[in-house]
This record gives structure tokens, sequence and C-alpha cells, in this order.
């Protein structure tokens, strides 16, 4: 027995009626749904630590996600692992006719947007309108920096695009000088909040531009962030004081010194 077809075979025992687990057996889609989502990060979070045995038990755990649904799936009669398997398979190979057919290959950039030409012609084929939105494809539901970076992909496929990361810094400039123009208006408070939304979809924007995931970059971030500052308590707690009774001025000495001291 295959590997996978073991897993196949334990996922039906779990929803057994009869004999399968309660908490297993009691689970939908949508109670499923934040467990799937929950794997899927916790796949992120193995690759940014560069853990290769944790990466093999996180893409197992996300691949028991995909049977559990295909599971559910398959008692109401939709479908089947199978069919998860032969969509993904035939979509894989409709949309990459330069590998799969006789159209030739160009560069990573026209094979995106030769991607999302495709993806409209499926949704065309579907039953959309000639005139519907490019951006159609881009479904809710997803993390805002992710959604950010797919609606930028989906409209740079018809053109509507900056040349590079360089051509997106004057509009960085201008939405970081619009949202301080709004803190400094005495009703400014809304306005600011809509400008920051402004400022961080064009950093996305940047950041798709520098060829990097704007949520990686992030995660990143949050990793030197948390490193530095425990860093900071360990000196707090070795002089003997407590965070609570430093100055802001004097944590910030003691962050510098800790940014000096470390390698991130």
């Amino acid at each position: 027995m295959t590997p996978i077809n073991r897993l196949l075979d334990i996922m039906v025992a779990l929803r057994d009626p009869g004999h399968g687990c309660p908490w297993d057996r009691k689970q939908d889609f949508k109670s499923i749904a934040p467990y799937t989502i929950e794997e899927a990060y916790e796949v992120a979070d193995a690759i940014a630590t560069g853990d290769m045995e944790d990466l093999r038990d996180e893409l197992g755990d996300l691949l028991f996600q995909v049977v559990f649904h295909a599971q559910m799936a398959s008692e109401q009669g939709a479908f089947d692992f199978d069919g998860v398997a032969t969509a993904i398979n035939d979509k894989l190979e409709r949309r990459h006719p330069h590998v799969f057919g006789d159209e030739q290959a160009g560069s990573a950039e026209e094979q995106a947007r030769a991607w999302e030409a495709h993806k409209n012609a499926e949704r065309v084929a579907k039953g959309g309108s000639q005139d519907s939105s490019v951006l159609d494809s881009v479904r809710g539901g997803r993390p805002a920096l992710q959604r950010a970076a797919q609606l930028q992909r989906a409209a740079s496929s018809q053109g509507f695009d900056w040349h590079d990361a360089l051509s997106v810094l004057p509009k960085l400039r201008e939405e970081l000088a619009e949202l301080e123009a709004a803190l400094s208006a005495s009703d400014g408070q809304e306005q600011a909040v809509e400008e920051l939304g402004d400022l961080l979809f064009t950093c996305v924007n940047f950041a798709r531009h520098l060829d990097v995931d704007a949520d990686t970059v992030l995660r990143e971030a949050n990793t030197k962030f948390e490193t530095r500052f425990r860093r900071m308590e360990r000196a707090i707690l070795q002089q003997g004081m407590r965070l609570e009774d430093l100055s802001l001025a004097e944590m910030d000495a003691l962050w510098e010194s800790g940014k000096r001291a470390g390698t991130e």
C-alpha cells in the first residue's frame, strides 16, 4: 500500500459513522477551514526556520487537511481525492502550454502574465462575461497582504503596473506625505487610517517588484524584532532591573546596544 493510500484509508476510518473518532466525525468544511489556514502558516514558519524535518512534518499536516476536505466532499457525492488531484493536474498542464504544449517559453515575468491570462480565460469559459473584471479571479477570505499582491499581479497582467522597484519609490514617498498631512490635520484620524492603508498597499507593491513576498518580509522583521527585544530583556535582568522601571530613553539605549552586539 502506498503512503497516500494509507492516509486515505486512515481518513475514511476516522470519519466512519460507527467506529470513527467522535471529533473527526463532527467536523465540516467550515469547522476545518481554520485548521487548514493554520497548517499553511506552520509550513511557512518551518520554511523560514530552515528546519527540514519540521517542514516534512508540517507538509504532512497540510496534506492531511486536503485529504480531510476531500473525504467530506466524497461523503456528499461532490468529489473525492482523485478528483482533486485530477483537477490540479489538468490545470497545471493547461496553464503551462510552453511545457506541455507547443508554445515557446518566455521570461518569468511573461509567464506570470500568461498565467493570469489563462486564469481569466478559464473564468470566462465557466460563464463569466467578457466585460467582467480581471480582478474577479482574486478571491476574498485570504490574508490582506497576500490578496493585495494578487490584486496587483492581476492588474499587472493587463499592463497596469510600474516598471521596476525604483519607480515605486516616488509613490511610497507620496503616500507617506499624505499620511503625515492627515496626521497634522485637527480632524484627520479617519483620513490617516485610509492613507495608512494606501501606504501599506504600496509597500506590498514595492515588495512585489523586489520579487519578494511581503508577508515573508514582515515575518522576518517580526523575528528580528523578537530576537532584539528578548536580548534587551536579558540585558536588563542581568543588571538586576525590570523593564517597566526603565524610561523609554534607557530602553532605547539598551535596544541600540543589543543591535550592535547581535548579527541580525
